[in-house]
């Protein structure tokens, strides 16, 4: 499992002197990145190839409250994929220093050609190490119907 461990800052925290839910996604999206450079996708690469992730959703799921002076393990897992990679969920799980499982983030996204802000499959030769990655247990391969399964859209103003 991929862990990328963070110290609870004095900015990190909220009104109640908890961990604030913006953290939570703030950890969750830097353990993304360091995973991502992990299997070769680096900043510079991505940048090199004009691609990038882009977020459709993420949802917080809170299990116990995370105070001052501890750390956090978060975890980077794959919860699913389409076949071609352009579609992806991750799943991160928080963990306190006792090892319990305070709070996890579910996130689905896809990635983005940066010329054409067109969606984009992953370059084949990252398919394979990105695919191979560390699966939740119930991994699914994706599709695109599978980007609206909350069944929101767009209410535009008049």
């Amino acid at each position: 499992m991929f862990l990328k461990e963070f110290e609870i800052r004095w900015n990190d925290l909220d009104a109640n002197r908890h961990l604030a839910n913006i953290t939570y996604l703030s950890y969750a999206s830097e353990t993304r990145m360091a995973f991502l450079n992990h299997v070769g996708l680096s900043h510079k690469y991505l940048h090199d190839k004009s691609i990038g992730p882009v977020v459709f959703n993420e949802q917080l799921f809170y299990f116990k409250e995370v105070m001052p002076d501890d750390k956090i393990r978060v975890s980077f897992e794959l919860a699913g994929m389409s076949e071609e990679g352009t579609f992806f969920s991750f799943e991160h799980n928080f963990y306190n220093s006792n090892g319990q499982n305070v709070a996890r983030c579910e996130m689905m996204g896809a990635w983005m050609n940066l010329k054409t802000r067109k969606l984009s499959s992953l370059p084949k030769e990252l398919l394979v190490d990105f695919s191979s990655s560390n699966k939740t247990i119930d991994f699914k391969t994706l599709t695109a119907s599978d980007t609206r399964k909350h069944g929101k859209m767009p209410k535009n103003l008049k």
